[in-house]
């Protein structure tokens, strides 16, 4: 779906230009350090940067990471539909940077570009709250972007930091939208306005 989505944006037989060689930033710096285990568990989507795959994600966004029986890491991500109904896909994500633990390749059996259990980095952890309370998440080309937190909800002092934390990795805060949640925000707006 999402192919069809971004195809039928360009007229037949045109080509988008690409990014000119050596016109891209360095990819967004990951966190220093990332422990998995700390990672694993429950986190509330409370803004995202527009995607074609979450379109007709409504509200209440969530991710949870686990292990396997073969110690490999789990996704399963859910929302709730612009119907009421649950949406959720499941998939591996595999650490691609032994030093930092911090970038990984996210993979969902399927899905176009993403359904080899390795393959290159796409999901970056920038940014993490000191008791991994929230995180901020890209990819090397700043094309997605995920503020998450463990609770539905942030207090001003931890939107301060996450919006100084997405700035900090080159991207602009008024580029992600909020993702209304049951117990946090209830619209969708651009985050510099929250």
């Amino acid at each position: 779906m999402a192919v069809g989505l971004m195809g039928s944006a360009f007229p037949a037989g045109a080509v988008p230009a690409g990014p000119i060689p050596g016109s891209l930033p360095p990819a967004p710096a990951p966190v220093a350090q990332l422990s998995v285990d700390r990672y694993l568990g429950n986190w509330h989507q409370l803004a995202a940067i527009p995607q074609p795959y979450n379109v007709n994600c409504a509200r209440d966004t969530e991710a949870h990471y686990g292990l396997d029986a073969t110690g490999a890491v789990t996704v399963h991500n859910t929302c709730t539909t612009l119907w009421g109904s649950r949406n959720e896909i499941t998939g591996t994500a595999t650490v691609n940077d032994p030093v930092t633990r911090a970038q990984l390749h996210v993979s969902f059996p399927g899905v176009p570009t993403q359904n080899h259990r390795s393959g290159p980095t796409n999901y970056i952890v920038t940014a993490l709250g000191p008791d991994y309370s929230w995180a901020v998440v890209t990819d090397p080309y700043r094309v997605s972007g995920f503020v998450l937190s463990r609770n539905p909800s942030l207090d001003p002092v931890q939107w301060r930091a996450v919006k100084q934390a997405v700035e900090a990795a080159g991207e602009n805060t008024c580029v992600y939208l909020t993702s209304p949640t049951v117990g946090g925000l209830e619209t969708t707006a651009p985050m510099c306005l929250t």
